[in-house]
């Protein structure tokens, strides 16, 4: 049985159930895209203003889903600061359960006919050795750019929650919750951080809607002068026991003040009271982005996994 059509938050539900059942057997397998607290952050935050782009297909074995595709078309983005770009490819996440592997076919199929003749790129993982053969089968190849050392390809960090040191801010910073600094403040946090930038309060309205954002595991950093120097939302996975950070952003007139790493030292201590007993967060792997990197790996972190970011160009004619 398969569907075709917008994505929608039901479906993002389903498509968590998935990502759950695969990291519980093999979490190297969930793609970059496709992981638990991520599909909740990418629809919550987008669907609003670019879900219109947005195509998707559900393949399920009975009433259970076993992979799925979500396209994203050829759309124009304004950011917060004026800013227009014009996105003229096809991007497609997508997920397949390692008992129905061979489902990758279908996926390619219908990606193929939905994307057309455009640039298309995607974002296998390195482990999923027969999802890698099929999609050079097919005609993509390794993409030059995201590969490169100011490449945009990321790795997927873990560490358990065991021994999480004590977090020490400033004098006069306090860790916030979303749930206590509001709505306005969170919005704004995430825009000083990552400007320019899409997010809105529209974009928070979605992120909220979904059903795995908390509020009171969403974790900012308040400087004395009031400013949210520092966030992060936490998606706890209930099931697996394990939540991932996504997104971590810090304002750039409040960094290398040691308070990113205070936040995720207090971030898994929240998790690890919440249930979680593993952590997990992304980043950009390429040499030239070693930043986040070196954070994460500093508060414990360690890779689990990294994309292999594949393109295939328009044909000629």
């Amino acid at each position: 049985m398969t569907n075709s059509e917008l994505l929608t938050a039901a479906d993002v539900e389903l498509m968590q159930e998935l990502a759950q059942r695969i990291t519980a057997i093999r979490p190297e397998l969930v793609n970059s895209d496709a992981a638990y607290g991520e599909l909740a952050w990418n629809w919550g935050k987008g669907h609003a203003a670019q879900g219109a782009s947005w195509r998707k297909r559900l393949w399920f074995d009975g009433e259970s889903l076993v992979a799925w595709g979500w396209a994203q078309l050829p759309r124009r983005v304004t950011r917060n600061d004026g800013s227009v770009k014009d996105v003229t490819g096809a991007y497609l996440a997508y997920q397949v359960h390692p008992d129905h592997a061979e489902l990758v076919d279908e996926v390619i199929d219908w990606y193929e006919t939905t994307a057309g003749n455009l640039e298309r790129t995607v974002l296998p993982g390195v482990a999923d050795e027969f999802g890698l053969e099929r999609w050079a089968a097919r005609g993509y190849e390794t993409d030059p750019d995201a590969l490169g050392d100011t490449g945009s390809w990321t790795q997927l960090n873990e560490r358990d929650l065991v021994d999480v040191e004590e977090p020490v801010l400033p004098g006069g910073y306090h860790f916030r919750t979303a749930d206590e600094a509001g709505p306005a403040a969170a919005v704004q946090a995430h825009v000083d951080a990552w400007a320019p930038s899409v997010y809105s309060a529209e974009s928070y309205e979605g992120v909220r809607r979904t059903a795995a954002y908390r509020g009171d595991l969403h974790v900012l950093v308040e400087a004395p002068d009031g400013t949210m120097a520092c966030s992060a939302i936490m998606w706890l996975d209930e099931v697996n026991k394990t939540a991932e950070f996504e997104p971590v952003g810090t304002h750039p007139g409040y960094r290398r003040l040691g308070l990113a790493r205070a936040m995720l030292l207090h971030g898994m201590r929240l998790a690890r009271d919440a249930g979680a007993t593993h952590m997990t967060v992304a980043c950009l792997g390429a040499p030239g982005h070693p930043s986040a990197r070196g954070l994460y790996h500093g508060v414990g972190f360690r890779e689990l996994s990294r994309d292999a970011p594949l393109i295939k160009f328009p044909s000629a004619g």
